[in-house]
């Protein structure tokens, strides 16, 4: 069977699901290269552009059922249209080549009374791609609750930061939501019924409004939280709220917002009649996306398809609060393999240090130990090798994708989350190698400790990837002329 978006939120959770099954998938990307860190066994990966029509003639060779879960809403205003000649086409070569049916999963609403753009296009998708003729199987959802949806990241970040919300009328709208399970038990049972056909509306077992979603979740969280709602002037105004206060970017909070004005609660019950799914609450799908948080085992996020560092980017460094999370960003050009910049990212932390820098280390070290935290002490198990999950000074390894990618999250006493990332892309000259501190701050308290420890920053940070740079650069000139010349070539300032 295929699977378009795999590199997405949901893709990204039924392919393994399928596997478990039984069932051979082929997966079809823009980058295939995104998919190969996941280490599927025997899944056939395919580069394909759903833009291109004559790039991807040979995806449906021996398919029967075919998964379309693409979505372009990240790309801007004409999402709309992307969308709608994507699934056109999709479902014209789909019937070109035999393929039985296409299973889809829409957005929820009354077709009568839908006036949201993004609610709009999920329903004319479903209806372009049951055009041709092939049977389709389209799944209707509104609110999908799980650790790193879109949808609950949004709720989940608007209520660990604001005590107090004056929020838009829209907070009053019922919603019927349905946890990340359940979606994914409705997209492998329908391989099980293969004469349905047409439209399935699913939910969880409760009908909510926004606030009272909001407020539930903050009880759970063991947080007093209130939610005043006022009319707002200006809808803008609420999707520039989203961008500053949650990780979801103005793209996707325009649509995500414009959408909440929408009723979207299950009218029949075909889905429930049809398939052997049993929904749960909603305080039961909140409680297993946190557990999955907390244990750091989320396996997609909403930004999984959306790459952070982009062909054609310059060496801009970046300073300041962005998608919800405040950020110290630098990047540089080296001339040096991918290979050769990792392997020098690699070797931070432990005997060798931070590389710039390493006394104010040191000393914030010693201020978390002070404060009952773990400090510098647990240096590294390996000068040079690294593994996931394994500790390293105050931060632990969360992930490691040779040689593109090394995130470690910090473990020290603080006030909201902190990570920092390492990732590096090919180019021209060699590499290009992207450092990035993040930090999610609780409350005004996280605020504060973000903007008094700037100042340090500017010593550490673009002194480290300056140092990375040259070490990588020296690595690379000694393997190709010896460490004789490279000295030499040192000393003389070349």
């Amino acid at each position: 069977m295929l699977v378009t978006g795999a590199t997405g939120y949901i893709g990204g959770r039924l392919v393994p699901r399928l596997l478990e099954d039984g069932h051979r998938v082929r997966c079809v990307a823009r980058n295939p290269s995104r998919l190969e860190s996941y280490n599927w066994p025997g899944v056939e990966i395919l580069p394909a552009d759903l833009e291109e029509p004559d790039l991807f003639w040979n995806m449906f060779d021996g398919i029967d059922v075919a998964y379309y879960l693409v979505h372009s809403m990240a790309a801007g205003d004409a999402y709309r249209e992307r969308d709608r000649l994507m699934a056109q086409t999709f479902a014209e070569g789909a019937a070109r080549a035999g393929v039985k049916r296409i299973i889809y999963l829409g957005g929820l609403g009354d077709p009568q009374k839908v006036h949201s753009k993004h609610l709009v296009s999920r329903q004319e998708v479903g209806r372009c791609l049951a055009s041709t003729g092939v049977p389709v199987i389209e799944f209707r959802a509104a609110v999908i609750v799980g650790s790193g949806s879109a949808s609950f990241e949004m709720i989940r970040h608007l209520v660990e930061r604001l005590p107090i919300m004056i929020a838009p009328t829209w907070v009053n709208t019922r919603c019927q939501p349905i946890g990340i399970r359940s979606v994914l038990d409705y997209l492998v049972e329908a391989l099980d019924h293969p004469t349905a056909r047409g439209v399935y509306e699913i939910g969880g077992e409760d009908i909510l409004t926004y606030r009272e979603m909001m407020l539930r979740y903050a009880q759970q969280r063991g947080l007093r939280r209130y939610i005043i709602p006022l009319p707002v002037p200006r809808p803008e105004l609420t999707w520039r709220w989203v961008d500053i206060f949650t990780p979801i970017p103005y793209n996707i909070a325009r649509p995500l917002v414009e959408s909440l004005a929408t009723q979207v609660i299950v009218r029949n019950d075909a889905a429930r009649l049809t398939f052997k799914v049993q929904p749960t609450g909603y305080d039961e799908m909140v409680r297993r996306a946190l557990s999955r948080i907390e244990q750091d085992s989320v396996m997609t996020t909403w930004a999984s398809s959306l790459s952070s560092l982009p062909q054609g980017q310059g060496d801009e460094d970046f300073l300041g609060l962005h998608e919800g999370m405040l950020l110290d960003r630098k990047r540089r050009r080296v001339k040096a393999s991918p290979e050769r910049m990792f392997e020098a990212i690699c070797r931070l932390g432990g005997e060798e240090g931070w590389l710039a820098g390493n006394l104010l280390w040191k000393l914030r070290g010693i201020m978390d130990r002070m404060v009952g935290g773990t400090g510098m002490r647990r240096g590294r198990r390996h000068p040079r090798d690294l593994r996931v999950g394994e500790p390293l000074d105050w931060w632990r390894v969360e992930a490691l994708e040779e040689p593109h990618l090394l995130r470690l999250r910090a473990e020290m006493k603080l006030p909201g989350r902190a990570w920092l990332q390492f990732e590096v892309l090919p180019d021209e000259m060699g590499c290009r190698v992207e450092q990035t501190a993040f930090f999610e701050p609780w409350g005004i308290s996280g605020y504060l400790y973000w903007w008094s420890v700037l100042p340090f920053h500017r010593f550490i940070f673009p002194g480290m990837i300056d140092a990375l740079k040259r070490r990588a650069e020296l690595a690379e000139f000694e393997a190709r002329w010896g460490p004789q010349r490279a000295r030499a070539e040192g000393a003389a300032g070349t």
